[in-house]
């Protein structure tokens, strides 16, 4: 199923305003969709966590261990791209 882009690119802003409101990393300076969060300090194991909580009620997906990968979690344009995978898998 090919992805949406106008759903990709309400789910980037709704990711980006999450991170953005609750890892104060994310706001010490401006960051572009393909940076990656993970190495750039954004997010670590804890922030992911919390993340897949947000992304699990927020988007009514599943989230499994097999799926905490680093690869999901890097940027936000990977992470819009799995979020819209997840979503296609239920829909």
């Amino acid at each position: 199923m090919a992805i949406d882009r106008t759903s990709a690119s309400q789910t980037t802003v709704r990711i980006r305003t999450f991170i953005l409101e609750h890892f104060p990393t994310a706001r010490a300076r401006q960051w572009r969709s393909d940076e990656s969060l993970l190495e750039n300090g954004v997010l670590d194991s804890l922030g992911i966590l919390d993340l897949v909580v947000y992304l699990e009620r927020e988007f009514q997906v599943s989230i499994s261990d097999e799926d905490l990968l680093p690869e999901h979690f890097d940027t936000l344009d990977r992470l819009t791209a799995f979020v819209e995978r997840k979503r296609s898998e239920t829909a």
